[in-house]
């Protein structure tokens, strides 16, 4: 389509749709515009090819990455994963769950990439769209025009000079420093959730044999979890999601020395980490869960982790992502081709963005639960619930599968199980209020 230039602005560049934020969520948003013939520019701060975690994507990402005609690139960057490992010290097994075993067969498999070979995949596709993408350039700031006028953009390039665009509608895919969240102080932290990682890439760690090698796993360990995520290269993604008091207790420690502690908190995970030396420098982020107060407003939406985040447990971090990504795109579509239908094009949006976030956070809000944790170690397919519990941790929140019975027969026997047990359910509940308080910098707990 040709679009009308934006409105004259002295000594502004012009454009239909401005990104901010190169990651998998403003990529993927820019080239499917650009598709759309919108003139679209992408601002990143950072230069591709650059370290990012969370390299563990789901089987629902695969169709997005074949409309987006890059599935080939990812593949040949990917391992293979076609299931997840729980590991708990709780259990005297360890249970395997494979996603072929989902309600919907035909998405058995997805892939562990290294982000930074991923992100980079992504953010030229929209280039080759005809995206502008200027990366080392960050966003100053965003004032929105009255009128609908759309919106000036202010950001600083690594030289130092300034460029301001005007635009008529932007997107904001900043992932967790959420510009305009921030910006509109409509960042809140999630109350129902807390935590904090320590992470980083190990070599010589051991896989497991044959089909399983790209498998990720969960530890369970007593002040929260670990996730061991294998690459391509032989590298291991492995890291720590704590509760924000156990990080406060690394005192004067490095943090280097700090996580290797507490990977000897967990001995299954010690021992496959027995070889293994570590292949990148370890970092830690506390602040993992928070959501906006709005998913959009007049001129823009927030996709990605630029609205919301609960925390990495199911890797549904880049899949919800990506979706936000092609559900903003025909919002913006919408807006700018049909602006009377703006109002119930938004307000669909709205419902999209909060429905994954929603359909994963029952399960993450529980899965320490020493009930929820015996329903994952003992798995049941009555009347299909394991199949739709699979289903959910395909990603498989957004299309026909008909998850919501069996879900809600999981669900209920959820809550049956910790009637029948309410003096241990009353206690980890207790327990849980306990570790998402907020703590300050010595640990103690804030009001």
């Amino acid at each position: 389509m040709n679009t009308p230039p934006a409105a004259s602005v002295a000594g502004a560049s012009g454009c239909d749709v401005l990104v901010i934020g190169g990651g998998p969520a403003g990529a993927t948003a820019a080239a499917l515009l650009a598709e759309r013939d919108y003139r679209v520019t992408l601002l990143e701060k950072a230069h591709h090819p650059r370290f990012h975690i969370g390299e563990s994507l789901l089987p629902a990402n695969l169709p997005l990455l074949e409309k987006l005609g890059v599935a080939d690139a990812v593949k040949a960057i990917g391992m293979e994963k076609w299931g997840a490992e729980f590991v708990s010290p709780w259990h005297d097994h360890k249970q395997s769950f494979e996603f072929a075993d989902a309600m919907d067969k035909s998405m058995p498999m997805a892939y562990q990439v290294r982000r930074s070979e991923f992100d980079e995949i992504l953010i030229r596709n929209a280039s080759r769209k005809n995206a502008r993408v200027v990366e080392g350039c960050q966003v100053q700031d965003v004032n929105f025009l009255p009128d609908n006028a759309g919106a000036l953009v202010q950001a600083r390039h690594d030289d130092g000079s300034i460029e301001t665009v005007h635009a008529r509608f932007v997107l904001d895919a900043s992932g967790r420093d959420t510009f305009l969240g921030n910006r509109f102080k409509a960042k809140q932290r999630n109350k129902k959730h807390n935590s904090t990682a320590i992470y980083a890439h190990f070599s010589g760690a051991e896989h497991n044999p044959g089909k399983a090698a790209g498998n990720i796993t969960i530890f369970w360990f007593e002040h929260g979890w670990f996730w061991f995520i294998p690459l391509a290269d032989g590298a291991t993604s492995v890291g720590a999601v704590t509760w924000p008091y156990y990080l406060k207790t690394r005192d004067k420690q490095s943090l280097e020395q700090f996580f290797h502690e507490t990977i000897t908190l967990c001995a299954p995970l010690s021992e496959r980490l027995r070889n293994a030396q570590l292949a990148s420098p370890v970092e830690a982020t506390g602040n993992y869960s928070y959501v906006c107060d709005r998913s959009h407003g007049s001129n823009y939406l927030l996709l990605g982790d630029a609205y919301t985040f609960i925390d990495p447990v199911f890797s549904s971090g880049v899949m919800l992502a990506m979706h936000s990504a092609f559900v903003g795109a025909d919002t913006v579509d919408t807006c700018l081709r049909h602006p009377q239908q703006a109002a119930d094009a938004l307000k669909q949006f709205d419902n999209t963005m909060r429905m994954g976030p929603k359909a994963f956070s029952w399960f993450i809000y529980r899965v320490t639960n020493p009930t929820l944790r015996n329903m994952f170690m003992g798995p049941r397919n009555i009347y299909r619930a394991k199949e739709a519990l699979l289903s959910v941790l395909a990603g498989d929140v957004f299309g026909k599968t008909p998850v919501h019975g069996p879900l809600l027969l999981f669900k209920g026997l959820y809550y049956a199980e910790s009637l029948l047990n309410f003096r241990r359910t009353l206690k980890a509940w207790r327990m849980r209020k306990h570790n998402i308080r907020v703590v300050d910098e010595t640990g103690a707990a804030m009001n």
